[in-house]
């Protein structure tokens, strides 16, 4: 990563780590490696999600765009990769309650389905993306 000019933010951050990936999955550079060194043990999780094809973009007429991540407990999870932001207990207790994560590994998994190009994808019609959302609220309550 080149040397910060000013304090970093946590989108600055993964705006910087996206940009890195991106250029190595482009020169074919191995990623595993870089992503161990940041994200530890969830890089490995993360890559495994994307692999077998886990992550979904749900995008709607407005333009409103969530994730989802089929998870390996067999749950699914919403990502809001606008605002860095999953729904599993890990972000909220290590990234949030803990502050010792950047990511969860979904929403790693979402980031890198981006870079890979693999994410599936999803269009629904407003009323549909309201009531997924909603659906999701249900579960965590």
């Amino acid at each position: 990563m080149a040397a910060p000019t000013g304090p970093l933010t946590l989108p600055a951050v993964v705006e910087e780590l996206l940009s890195e990936m991106a250029a190595a999955v482009r020169d074919g550079a191995p990623l595993l490696p870089r992503l161990k060194f940041v994200f530890g043990s969830s890089a490995v999780q993360a890559l495994d999600l994307v692999d077998r094809q886990s992550v979904t973009l749900i995008s709607s007429p407005s333009g409103r765009r969530v994730y989802q991540v089929l998870g390996s407990s067999g749950r699914t999870y919403t990502c809001l990769a606008s605002c860095h932001y999953c729904s599993c207990p890990a972000f909220a207790f290590s990234v949030l309650r803990k502050g010792d994560s950047l990511l969860c590994k979904h929403l790693l998994a979402v980031y890198l389905s981006q870079v890979t190009r693999t994410c599936q994808q999803l269009s629904v019609s407003d009323k549909q993306l309201t009531d997924i959302l909603s659906a999701e609220k249900t579960q965590e309550a």
